[in-house]
Formats: C-alpha cells, sequence, structure tokens
C-alpha cells in the first residue's frame, strides 16, 4: 500500500502529526509496535498525573480537619485501586486516539517499522510476519526510553524504571529515587504522599536543576517538610539487591553513605530509540546521538524527517507535538514559522508544583541583560490563603531596557495551568507594564503574575 505521509510512532509527536497531515489532505499510515498514544499516554504523562491527582485527594483527606472538616476514621489509600485508576484513565486516552485515527481516515499500522529506503519501510506485526509499506515522506517519532547507568542496571523487581513505577503492586515501605528532575521529582512526591519512605539523590546541587535557583531551594523546602529524604551533590556508586533490600552506596559531599531501600528508582533521563530503525543503513546524520534535522525536521536523507525525543530540543510532549505539525505543514506545502525553542512552558506536577518558560535569573544576568526582577509570594495572596496553599511565589525577570519578559517562574498550587499566559506574553512580546495593566480576575491565583511584574517596577500594591 502507497500513502503519502508514514508516520513510525504514535506518541504526542507522531499522532498529533498524522492528524494534521490528515487535515492537509495526506493520505497517512501510523505504525506502532504498541498502544496508540505512545510512552505520554500510557506510560508517562497521563498516567503520572492519575497517580499524583489520587496523591493529592489523600493529601487533602489527611489535612480535612484545616478545613473545618471531620471524618469518621482515619484516610487510607487501597493502592492497587489507585494504580488500577491509572491504568484504567490511560487506556481511555489510547482509545481516543483511535477514534480520533478512525475520524481522520488515519491507518493504524500494527508492527514495529524499519526504513529499506527513502520511500519505504518494512513493518513486522507481532507475529513476526513481515509487509512492506511505500510514502512519499516518512516522519520517525519513535520517543525514548529510561537510560540505565552502568552502576544502576533496572532488573524490573528491586531496581526499576518509570514504567514499572507506575504498577507496583503495592506501596513499597521505602525507596529511593535517584534524579531529581520532572519524573523522579514526581514519583518521589507521590509515593512521600502515599506513605513510603522516600529518599532521593541529585548529582547536582540543587534537586530540580534545570529550574531558577530560587524555584528549586523552595521546592527542596517543601519536600523536606513532607519528610523527603534529600542527598544533593551526591551519587549511587553500587547496590546490592540480593538481600530483602537493596544495599546502596551514596557517594556524599560528607563521604560513602550506606542506605536501605525496598525499591530504587533510576529516573536519571532518557535515551532516544533509534535502534533497528534503519538509521545507520540510510546513512541518517546523528548529532549528539540524536537525529540531526533542520528548522522543519528534514534529516540528510529526503523524504526522511524526525520530531520529538530523538532530535535536539527538550524532551517534552507538547514539543513534540508541535514539531509534528510544523513538519507536516512545510510537508504540505504551507509556510509555518520554525519552533521557538526559547519560549517552552516546563511543568512540574508535585506539590507544589513548579512551572517555567524562558530565562532564569541566572541565565539571563550570563547573556549580558541589565534585568528587573518581581516576585510576588502566594503568602500574600487572598485566593491561595483560601486555599490553603500559601507556599511558593511567581517570579518574573524583564529585561530592563525594553521591558521584554526574559523568563517566568513559578511554585505554587496549579500554577501548572498559569504558565501558559506568560507563554502567550512572551510570544507577543508583552512588556512588564502591559503585564501590570492587564486586569487580572479577583481573587484568583493568576493575580500573582500581575503583582510580581508590579513588584519588578515598584509598583505592588499587596506587599
Amino acid at each position: 500500500m502507497s500513502y503519502d505521509l508514514i508516520v513510525i510512532g504514535s506518541g504526542p509527536g507522531g499522532y498529533v502529526a498524522a492528524i494534521r497531515a490528515s487535515q492537509l489532505g495526506l493520505k497517512t499510515g501510523v505504525i506502532e509496535r504498541a498502544e496508540l498514544g505512545g510512552i505520554c499516554l500510557n506510560w508517562g504523562c497521563i498516567p503520572t498525573k492519575s497517580l499524583l491527582k489520587s496523591a493529592q485527594v489523600f493529601e487533602y483527606m489527611k489535612h480535612a480537619g484545616d478545613y473545618g472538616i471531620s471524618l469518621s476514621g482515619e484516610a487510607t489509600p487501597e493502592f492497587a485501586k489507585v494504580v488500577e485508576r491509572s491504568r484504567k484513565v490511560a487506556a481511555g486516552m489510547s482509545s481516543g486516539i483511535q477514534f480520533l485515527f478512525k475520524k481522520n481516515n488515519i491507518d493504524h499500522l500494527q508492527g514495529s517499522g524499519k526504513l529499506i529506503d527513502n520511500q519505504t519501510v518494512e513493518l513486522t506485526d507481532n507475529q513476526n510476519n513481515k509487509s512492506t509499506f511505500t510514502a512519499k515522506h516518512i516522519i520517525l517519532a519513535t520517543g525514548s526510553r529510561t537510560r540505565e547507568l552502568p552502576n544502576l542496571k533496572i532488573d524490573g523487581k528491586k531496581i526499576i524504571g518509570y514504567r514499572e513505577a507506575l504498577v507496583l503492586p503495592r506501596l513499597p515501605e521505602s525507596m529511593m529515587v535517584v534524579g531529581s528532575g520532572a519524573i523522579g521529582s514526581e514519583f518521589a512526591w507521590f509515593y512521600s504522599t502515599m506513605g513510603t519512605k522516600v529518599t532521593l539523590v541529585e548529582l547536582l546541587p540543587e534537586i530540580i536543576p534545570l529550574e531558577d535557583e530560587e524555584v528549586s531551594k523552595q521546592l527542596a523546602r517543601s519536600f523536606k517538610k513532607a519528610g523527603i529524604n534529600i542527598l544533593t551533590n551526591s551519587t549511587v556508586e553500587s547496590v546490592d539487591t540480593s538481600g530483602d533490600k537493596c544495599k546502596v552506596s551514596v557517594k556524599t559531599p560528607k563521604g560513602l553513605v550506606e542506605h536501605e531501600a525496598e525499591i530504587v528508582l533510576s529516573s536519571v533521563g532518557i535515551t532516544p530509540n533509534l535502534d533497528n530503525i534503519g538509521i545507520e543503513e540510510l546513512g541518517i546524520e546523528l548529532e549528539n546521538g540524536k537525529v540531526k534535522v533542520d528548522d522543519f525536521y528534514c534529516t540528510n536523507v529526503k523524504g526522511i524527517y524526525a520530531i520529538g525525543d530523538i532530535v535536539k530540543g527538550p524532551s517534552l510532549a507538547h514539543v513534540a507535538s508541535a514539531e509534528g505539525i510544523i513538519c507536516v505543514e512545510k510537508i504540505a506545502g504551507l509556510n509555518p514559522d520554525p519552533l521557538d525553542y526559547g519560549n517552552i512552558p516546563a511543568c512540574i506536577y508535585t506539590n507544589p508544583e513548579v512551572a517555567s518558560v524562558g530565562m532564569s535569573e541566572k541565565a539571563a544576568i550570563d547573556a549580558g541583560y541589565e534585568i528587573k526582577v518581581g516576585k510576588f509570594p502566594f503568602s500574600a495572596s487572598g485566593k491561595a490563603s483560601a486555599a490553603g496553599a500559601r507556599e511558593g511565589f511567581v517570579k518574573l525577570i524583564f529585561d530592563a531596557k525594553y521591558g521584554e519578559l526574559l523568563g517566568a517562574h513559578m511554585i505554587g498550587f496549579n500554577v501548572t495551568e498559569l504558565i501558559a499566559e506568560l507563554v502567550v506574553a512572551r510570544k507577543l512580546e508583552t512588556t512588564g507594564h502591559e503585564l501590570i495593566k492587564s486586569m487580572h480576575p479577583h481573587p484568583t491565583m493568576s493575580e500573582a503574575i500581575m503583582e510580581a511584574a508590579a513588584a519588578a517596577y515598584g509598583e505592588v500594591i499587596h506587599l
């Protein structure tokens, strides 16, 4: 069978690219060896947020008295049901992709895809039967998997990755989480809230090291208050899994320390899925371990494109989706703008949540900007006080000369829902004074954005 476009991979890059291609009149097929929706919908973004919501509800119940509500007994999580709910949510989202494919006349080609040449893909199905398909254009959207360290080999039982962390058969008594990026921090908070004794290990001086330093320090304080043990400037040297518990040797600034944990969760990053898809055979060029592409995701081989976790840029679902749309629109003859990688929001769904876009304060100074910084704490927010969520703040960084919003950094309740305003503001080149004069409804968490902008210019009202 012949297509205008074949997409290999159905994650948030692949399936979005396919739908947009169909909207533009391209006959499209998508090759997927597992569930539609890829890691994000089935083993990443969606099921983790389901687990985190259960933890949030449990946290509310533990503190019901703070809101004037009495419970007849002690709240207890039924861990198996929490996991079951997350799997049902994921399955529902995957079914939604099936519906969208049917609605948009996209063919789902079940199996593994491998490039034969720049217009031919070999499909191997689950029974190892092989067939070939041709297409004028082929997009690689094969995603990524957990990165393994030599001294932290995942066995799926005592040393686990994010997939196993989503479906543990029971709540572990203790857990060591290695790596404090978004994945590690979210699982650390989830399991700690559920009742697991958690130790979080980070190689760098601060947890969530890609975020603004003030935000990192605030989350560390919140985690410690919640009972999470944090070891920064530390590395796991070895793990002995021979006994009932893992014996973990951790190199810390104070020397080698021995820890015990029932489970060790490795969350030290991801690695792109480039094996067995024909990259080497076709001579597709790599750069720093990822597929080298131009601004519209063309590889050096005509007719072959790549998007998502296998190309440069942040490995985020919304980035992959945007790349897929740009790639397909270029293929279809439209004139899309290249993606602005300097205006990509990042979110971490812990409690408190973390969200950011643009430059950190340090990055702005290092880039030579003279800056104005405005910060507004949620402790001064009426809505935050009413919600019982006074932790955190909004921090905005402006270019002192022109008023350009260089970066926004938030930590607090529901801030992942607030960050889009600042993404749009940066897209529209909004200035600090325009943010100050843009009316924000009262009482809302979003008022902190207006107040932070006002703080940068000495006009803040509620501080």
